[in-house]
């Protein structure tokens, strides 16, 4: 069974096998109506429909004569398109996705259509003969060949509107994850017999490593394409041995090298040759029963778009997106357990990919060829937040944490901006899964610098008036500064509030600028803006909704400044 769906995929994957069957259909379809035609069955058409069957022989000659010339033509650009196609969207995109554009069906039924309708008209022009030799047109199957040329028309527009569509990065990356899906769907979890229960996996483990082993090695070089799990399974409960499998699919075995290892008795011949059957060894891998390699397909996408060359920012997050659509489906799913058993008899060690692992192929290279890209660090992260809501298992959750952690790390090493490694890094989560800042966010961010001043070991909160110029300990109002008696701290306060945007000197926003940074007083209040302060007068006018935003980050009820207690003091 593992063979016949292997030699399947190679014909699906083919440019031979489909139009080879639709010229097989024309041919038969020509031949059937040329003999309902035929004198010899009575055909009457012509004389019935002169105007639809009464075309003479020259004119039926010259007529499918230019259908076939045309057809063959239109035949070899449609090719000639395809080469092109798969040229470009292997330089573009990555050779791994050659394979989905050979297996789509519209560009096999193209071509198959056109070199069909020749086959067609060449058969039928075969039996046309002239008055000297018997006359005899059969003018239904002429009338057959014109409504196909209409056809192929139609579908060669088709054509163009396709190759068009599936040469986009969105198509293509689509197209990957929706059979990615599949294979996910179609896996997860996947099952050979029964769960082994009983004892944990480490005390299997343990058990396992104390037995002999005997290795079987592989017949053929190739990567693992597909197992057949029923035949293992079975070979395993009619020798009544343990298999373990020691690769998994889509991993390279060497000839001669260990492909799976027998314990409890040596195998034979006839074992080793069953075992070997069992495993489908080919030149690459496919997505059917290795949903890793739907992953790797995007992931060299999302390379390719992050190299120099080409700098495709855009279609590297598209790719971080579906990514997170595939981990999300997977994150619910359940991960059967390695040892299969029947009736509570351990069979099968089976190896296959985990969460961790399968995550860590979809987002590790990514990250590492990310460094110093906002856009596509800022979506990891929010990818992964989203994975984390879509699982409660902890140990998957400890695994999007790290790899989280990892984003963070990479953005606060090869990001040089403050502010854009804030946009990165909020929101994220913590270790729990829950959508809020992290330590990295929060250590970033400006808005977390009212929570930081306000717990800072040297803050204080005087009230300050006009009676009382210095500051008391020992009162403490709504409308009083949580800074720090430190003014260094204090001008890095007002130095990140002020880097989301330039600040012209002599603007509303230059003066609130200057006069945090010189003020000489630690827990100075905006209602007491020195209007005697060398080079800065006190702003006019409404005040600037960015000095009421810091005002509000200082935890500050800002005045107006035609208020009594906005007046020169």
């Amino acid at each position: 069974m593992n063979q016949l769906r292997k030699h399947w995929d190679d014909l699906r994957s083919s440019l031979w096998f489909i139009p080879t069957l639709i010229v097989a259909g024309a041919v038969v379809l020509a031949v059937g109506l040329i003999e309902v035609d035929s004198p010899g069955n009575g055909g009457q058409l012509a004389v019935r429909w002169p105007r639809l069957f009464g075309a003479g022989a020259e004119g039926s000659r010259g007529l499918l004569s230019a259908i076939a010339g045309s057809m063959i033509t239109v035949a070899g650009v449609v090719f000639s398109i395809t080469v092109v196609a798969l040229t470009l969207a292997s330089s573009q995109y990555t050779s791994r996705i050659l394979r989905n554009f050979m297996r789509d069906r519209a560009n096999q039924t193209v071509l198959g259509v056109f070199v069909g309708v020749f086959a067609y008209c060449l058969v039928v022009l075969r039996t046309i003969r002239s008055g000297d030799e018997g006359a005899f047109v059969p003018g239904l199957a002429v009338l057959v060949a014109v409504l196909l040329a209409f056809v192929a028309i139609g579908f060669l527009i088709f054509f163009i509107h396709h190759i068009a569509a599936s040469l986009q990065a969105t198509s293509i990356i689509e197209s990957a994850a929706t059979e990615t899906l599949r294979a996910v769907d179609r896996l997860f979890p996947a099952q050979i017999g029964e769960a082994a229960v009983g004892r944990a996996d480490e005390e299997q483990q343990v058990v396992l490593a104390l037995q002999a082993w005997t290795t079987i090695p592989a017949r053929k070089t190739g990567y693992i394409e597909g197992i057949d799990a029923d035949a293992l399974f079975d070979l395993a409960d009619e020798q009544g041995v343990v298999v373990r499998m020691e690769k998994g699919i889509g991993e390279f075995v060497i000839e001669a090298c260990p492909l799976a290892s027998v314990s409890g008795k040596p195998p034979n011949d006839e074992t080793i040759r069953k075992l070997n059957a069992a495993y489908s060894v080919g030149r690459h891998r496919t997505v059917h029963q290795d949903a890793g390699y739907g992953i790797r397909q995007i992931v060299d996408i999302a390379l390719k778009a992050l190299s120099p060359g080409i700098n495709d920012t855009t279609t590297a997050v598209n790719c971080v997106d579906y990514l997170g659509s595939i981990l999300a489906r997977l994150a619910a799913r359940r991960i059967e357990s390695p040892y299969r058993s029947e009736g509570g008899q351990l069979r099968v060690i089976t190896r296959g990919p985990t969460f961790p692992s399968l995550m860590a192929d979809a987002f590790d290279q990514i990250r590492q060829n990310a460094e110093g890209n906002v856009a596509v660090l800022a979506r990891l992260l929010q990818v992964l937040t989203t994975l984390a809501g879509r699982t409660s298992d902890e140990q998957r959750r400890h695994a999007i944490h790290q790899q989280a952690d990892l984003v963070a790390e990479t953005a606060e090493r090869s990001v040089p901006s403050a502010h854009d490694r804030a946009t990165i890094l909020t929101p994220n989560f913590d270790r729990r899964g829950s959508d809020v800042a992290s330590a990295r966010s929060r250590r970033l961010h400006p808005t977390s610098i009212r929570t930081r001043a306000a717990h800072h070991p040297k803050a204080h909160h005087p009230k300050v008036t006009a009676a009382d110029p210095k500051p008391s300990r020992s009162r403490v109002g709504p409308d009083t500064h949580p800074f720090p008696a430190s003014r260094p701290f204090k001008v890095r306060l007002a130095r990140r509030a002020f880097a989301s945007r330039p600040v012209r000197r002599g603007s509303r926003l230059g003066q609130a600028s200057d006069w945090l940074l010189h003020h000489s007083h630690a827990n100075a209040n905006i209602r007491a803006w020195p209007a005697s302060h060398p080079g800065v007068r006190r702003p006019r006018g409404r005040v600037p909704p960015v000095v009421h935003r810091f005002v509000d980050l200082m935890n500050v009820r800002p005045v107006r400044s035609d208020s009594p207690d906005s007046a020169p003091r």
